[in-house]
């Protein structure tokens, strides 16, 4: 008698258990999933400035950059001399209000893009964690 209920009581939990890793499957292939950019889609860049910039400078191109199509939030530190920004990719892309920024303010900016080795060395899921070779398991079988 008491083995058919420890029977049972495994099976349940072994069953239950087998379910949430389903659903915990699903869910990370839903959400890694690639998607088209929409309405609701922002993406973050960063531009270095070349050149000493004063706090009237500053002003200048934060106001600048606010009135650029598809520009949401800038964050400016005068000390490093970087500005980042996000905007959506539907109305502008970064490329385009640096060149921009370039031709109309005369300021010695460049935008800053990555090196492969930074973007996989700042990535939380490393190549070596358990959790992306977890999500690589699970990309390959889908």
């Amino acid at each position: 008698m008491k083995t058919g209920l420890l029977k049972k009581i495994l099976l349940t939990t072994g069953s239950m258990c087998l379910l949430l890793v389903g659903v915990l499957c699903i869910h990370i292939y839903i959400v890694t999933k690639p998607k088209a950019p929409d309405v609701h889609t922002r993406a973050m860049a960063r531009i270095d400035f070349k050149q000493a910039m004063s706090n009237s400078d500053a002003n200048t191109v934060t106001n600048w950059m606010y009135e650029q199509k598809g520009v949401d939030h800038i964050l400016y530190n005068p000390v490093s001399k970087i500005l980042v920004f996000t905007f959506s990719p539907l109305n502008t892309s970064a490329d385009a209000i640096v060149a921009d920024m370039q031709s109309k303010l005369h300021y010695k900016a460049v935008r800053y893009v990555p090196s492969e080795k930074e973007l996989s060395s700042g990535c939380p899921v490393a190549a070596t964690s358990f959790s992306y070779r977890a999500y690589s398991f699970i990309k390959h079988i889908f």
